[in-house]
């Protein structure tokens, strides 16, 4: 439990925090627009109610003193904790609810985004406040209501619900596969192979399911996000073995093409997490249902899509 005699008063440790981090009475005063008097004496009684001296004096020089200096460390984070904490509280005014959400990067801009306009349409006084995370996370230490994850559905005191699996088709822009002279999956072996960092051997697997050997399918510079693959795709770095939902924009508008109809399905998937206790709260089975009917329509739509024809049939 919190007890009072444990809080400083914050005033006090504004004027302390502002010492500290300026090395100067005055120019903490200047800050805070105070008097030198005024912070001095705040600083006094926060050292008076702690039994300790935060500072040493030396002339015109105030000094953090070894605890002073952890102190100081603590006290920065947990006041810009509580300024976030009332400037969310300010910006919530008016909202039904907050549903905090991690993503994955290149999901969270490429896909997702671009249809929350439909969410927000359906619950317009909810605000969804985004984080990037790309490994799992205790949901208990973290501040999110839910997340979105590639791999297996595993997520230790969380539930995992399917929204759609990976199929990843080998692209490059019109340029590069002119220059190169890309017709049959055999010419991939001497382009250039963009490589996905955590997906290593994506193009191993590609190559080993058309029948193609390659002596190095791990060669060829490597990116962290997807989102990278494809912009290198796009000024015509290499090709890039990409999944189809990330790219709908780049296919349509010709800055990349499918170069061959085979694909790969990953072993992963993605999957909207959320912890068990939160499963049934309204906020968190709105998004869920809508998410999910989003994801099923997409995958339907992909799947109705006709695959780019190669070249060599052309």
């Amino acid at each position: 439990m919190l007890r009072r005699g444990f809080l400083p008063s914050v005033g006090n440790l504004l004027a302390f925090e502002a010492t500290a981090r300026h090395g100067s009475v005055s120019r903490a005063a200047e800050e805070l627009n105070l008097t030198q008097s005024a912070v001095s004496r705040q600083i006094q009684q926060l050292e008076e109610s702690l039994g300790v001296h935060l500072f040493s004096r030396s002339r015109q020089r105030v000094v953090l003193t070894d605890v002073g200096r952890m102190y100081a460390a603590n006290v920065r984070t947990t006041l810009g904790d509580l300024s976030d904490a009332t400037r969310q509280a300010i910006a919530l005014s008016g909202t039904s609810g907050v549903l905090n959400l991690a993503v994955l990067p290149t999901f969270g801009t490429r896909w997702l985004i671009p249809r929350m306009p439909e969410f927000f349409a359906r619950h317009p006084d909810v605000t969804v406040n985004f984080g990037v995370r790309l490994v799992p996370f205790d949901f208990a230490a973290e501040p999110f209501d839910a997340a979105i994850h590639f791999g297996q559905p595993h997520w230790p005191g969380a539930g995992c619900d399917l929204l759609m699996n990976e199929e990843c088709v080998p692209v490059c822009s019109p340029a590069y596969r002119e220059r190169e002279n890309i017709r049959v999956p055999q010419d991939l072996t001497r382009a250039t192979l963009l490589q996905q960092s955590t997906r290593s051997t994506a193009w191993a697997e590609w190559f080993a399911g058309v029948n193609v050997e390659i002596g190095n399918a791990l060669r060829g510079p490597r990116f962290e996000q997807f989102a990278m693959v494809a912009q290198a795709a796009v000024a015509g770095l290499g090709a890039g073995l990409i999944p189809h939902f990330l790219i709908a924009d780049e296919l349509a508008s010709g800055r990349l093409e499918i170069l061959f109809p085979q694909s790969l399905i990953s072993s992963g998937a993605y999957y909207l997490i959320y912890p068990e206790p939160k499963a049934e709260a309204p906020l968190v089975r709105s998004f869920r249902d809508w998410i999910k009917a989003k994801a099923r329509q997409d995958s339907a739509t992909d799947r109705a899509l006709p695959a780019s024809e190669p070249s060599s049939s052309r």
